[in-house]
């Protein structure tokens, strides 16, 4: 057996960097004493050197080092993804439908630079909507323009995803052009812009990021389309001359973005996590008598489980991003930055037994 020691090690630098700051004030007992242990961790993975180890004959100290490893990528996707291909996920796809949980799955990756690769992820998303379609599953799908070939050239992923979106239409299924970089906003929307004219909102939508001060134009313009569209605060690091920085900006911007969608878009889609916004959201449309059917709250696989139910619960719409595939790392990477809950529970997990 053979383990590569880099593949975690950023990862495991970040959450040492928040146990550090966070733990011995407002950690639990549990929670400090993991600080020795991702240490050595860490030291281990020096030592090593990002080498790939040979495991046949050295000490316990060692070998226990590496199986810690080795066992943190199961522990994330444990996690935050349902599984490594559209097989393992549909039992979890099916077990949020059942508690009238509508779904969209996400194939994990980005920024293919090679032909063959495009083509291959166009056939996966292809495979995808076929899944869903025969298993019945309440499940739409999302995508990123970088696995559909936009790196490689306009046209040729303009090919792709209306090949894609021909399949979409004709099984009456869903779409999400998820949003990517500050790098791809422009020729994001103006793909959308021409799939939009094509195939309408019952079959594809986009994501627009609050924090991003070209938002303030991007909204009412695609909501005077009669756009689909997804708001999130936004999850890449961006400068300040792109990006709100700070989250105070960032909620109020939001705010005011969902109030436009929600007065002038026929269902808008609002993502987030975060309480100020969701209790927001709730008391804007009571106020407005704007019906709990009329949008739909969304949230990521693996947080906030029982905020989704008491949702469902009170009448509202939810729907929950469900991640699967094998390309994990940029994706965590961004989930455990967002929130330091989430790097607790993965040390938590990581040193369990």
């Amino acid at each position: 057996m053979h383990c590569d020691t880099s593949l975690c090690y950023g990862l495991l630098q970040y959450m040492l960097h928040v146990t550090m700051a966070h733990a011995p004030h407002h950690g639990t007992i549990r929670q400090r004493m993991l600080i020795p242990g991702l240490v050595f961790t860490i030291h281990a993975y020096k030592f090593l050197n990002g080498k790939t180890v040979k495991i046949d004959n050295f000490s316990p100290l060692l070998y226990i080092t590496l199986l810690l490893i080795m066992k943190l990528p199961f522990n994330l996707a444990k996690r935050f993804v349902a599984g490594e291909d559209f097989v393992s996920a549909a039992p979890k796809v099916s077990e949020l439908n059942e508690l009238d949980i509508k779904v969209t799955l996400d194939l994990l990756g980005e920024n293919v630079r090679d032909r063959k690769q495009a083509d291959s992820n166009l056939q996966h998303y292809t495979d995808l909507l076929d899944g869903i379609h025969e298993t019945g599953l309440e499940s739409s799908i999302s995508i990123k323009l970088t696995m559909l070939g936009l790196d490689i050239d306009n046209t040729y992923c303009h090919d792709n995803l209306f090949r894609l979106l021909d399949v979409a239409r004709k099984q009456n299924q869903f779409v999400r052009i998820d949003m990517e970089g500050t790098d791809y906003t422009q020729s994001t929307i103006d793909l959308f812009r021409d799939a939009h004219a094509e195939y309408g909102s019952s079959t594809v939508g986009i994501v627009i990021q609050a924090y991003l001060h070209r938002s303030v134009q991007d909204i009412p313009d695609l909501a005077a389309l009669g756009a689909d569209i997804r708001l999130c605060k936004g999850a890449y690091s961006e400068p300040a001359k792109l990006a709100l920085q700070q989250m105070p900006a960032i909620r109020d911007a939001y705010k005011k973005f969902a109030a436009h969608l929600l007065e002038h878009t026929a269902f808008p889609r609002m993502a987030s996590h975060d309480d100020e916004l969701i209790n927001w959201v709730k008391e804007y449309t009571t106020e407005k008598n704007i019906p709990k059917d009329r949008f739909e709250f969304q949230m990521l696989y693996g947080l906030r489980l029982n905020t989704c139910r008491e949702l469902v619960s009170e009448g509202y719409r939810v729907r929950v991003y469900v991640p699967y595939g094998t390309e994990w790392l940029p994706y965590f990477t961004r989930r455990l930055r967002e929130r330091k809950e989430n790097v607790w529970f993965v040390l938590s997990t990581m040193f369990k037994n």
